[in-house]
């Protein structure tokens, strides 16, 4: 199985992370050994978990963000999972006035589209956005064009086959669930290979396994457990598991909001592993869990070291 060939990386024995498997989005670099946080802004009063009401709240919420130390921030319009119709047009209402305002107030920060639909991606990036993140594997085939003719950046995940905005129901890979690594893995190389081949350059497409998506419990973890495999394909990886099912079930955590200290601990598992990107809803818990385990690999220096100097 090709998931089990991978090298010991960055990240210790098991690890896998390819060293020119880096994100290069303007001024920011990300990859193995030095990743970054994405945080989650939502648009969606429906979210499973935190929304921005409104483009002031939104705006507000990428601020915190920024000054916690997040370098990138997704901004979404629409929950992932079963909800009232959102449309092409209420979407783009919901999503480019943001982007909008925080490309003027704070323009070193790297903004995500979090959209499946290109005329969506294609408003996004017309006002500003760095990358598409298209959380369901190419549901629309004109994204890559849009990324490529942008010079943005587009995130290729795993969902299965599912249909945007379904849920994973009964889903089958094999005989085990580590069969699916196998699965996403060819999922993520296979959407990568058409973006590279429309104009997307490896180090502005992400590969995100996409946990939960497609997916049950034991499916995702067997994911996150071999996620250094994703990243030794030349490509950033980026992981969102932020207080998902699959964390909430691993821990008997009902509720999103009793599931932080479960998914900071995958974090750390997933910084040790190769990843790139965190995406994340908790940027200060999260952007201490980054800086944590750099300081212990010597990948990142300790942000002050003065005890027992003076």
């Amino acid at each position: 199985m090709r998931h089990d060939q991978t090298r010991a990386g960055p990240g210790g024995p098991g690890a896998s992370a390819a060293p020119d498997a880096v994100l290069r989005i303007g001024r920011l670099t990300a990859g193995p050994g030095r990743p970054v946080v994405m945080a989650v802004i939502n648009r969606s009063i429906d979210s499973f978990y935190t929304a921005a009401p409104t483009t002031e709240a939104a705006v507000r919420a990428a601020a915190d963000a920024h000054a916690a130390g997040a370098r990138i921030v997704d901004i979404g319009g629409v929950r992932a999972g079963r909800g009232p119709r959102v449309g092409v047009e209420e979407e783009i209402g919901r999503i480019c006035p943001v982007i909008e305002a925080i490309r003027e107030e704070i323009p070193d920060l790297v903004i995500s589209a979090d959209t499946y639909r290109a005329p969506v991606a294609r408003a996004a990036v017309a006002v500003g956005a760095d990358i598409v993140n298209d959380t369901w594997a190419g549901a629309d085939p004109d994204l890559p064009f849009v990324a490529a003719e942008a010079g943005a950046g587009l995130v290729c995940s795993h969902t299965g086959g599912l249909d945007p905005r379904t849920d994973a129901h009964r889903s089958r890979y094999g005989l085990l669930p580590e069969d699916v690594v196998d699965d996403a893995l060819d999922g993520v190389l296979t959407l990568a290979e058409r973006a590279r081949s429309v104009g997307v350059p490896p180090e502005r497409i992400l590969l995100d396994p996409t946990p939960d998506f497609g997916k049950n419990t034991r499916h995702s973890l067997s994911v996150l457990k071999h996620i250094g495999a994703f990243a030794d394909h030349g490509m950033p990886v980026l992981l969102a598991i932020s207080r998902k099912d699959f964390i909430g079930e691993s821990v008997d955590a009902d509720v999103p909001e009793q599931r932080l200290p479960a998914t900071l601990a995958a974090t750390a598992y997933a910084v040790e592993h190769g990843v790139a990107v965190i995406r994340a809803h908790d940027a200060v818990a999260t952007v201490q869990v980054v800086d944590m385990i750099g300081a212990i690999l010597g990948t990142a220096q300790p942000r002050r070291s003065v005890r027992g100097l003076r």
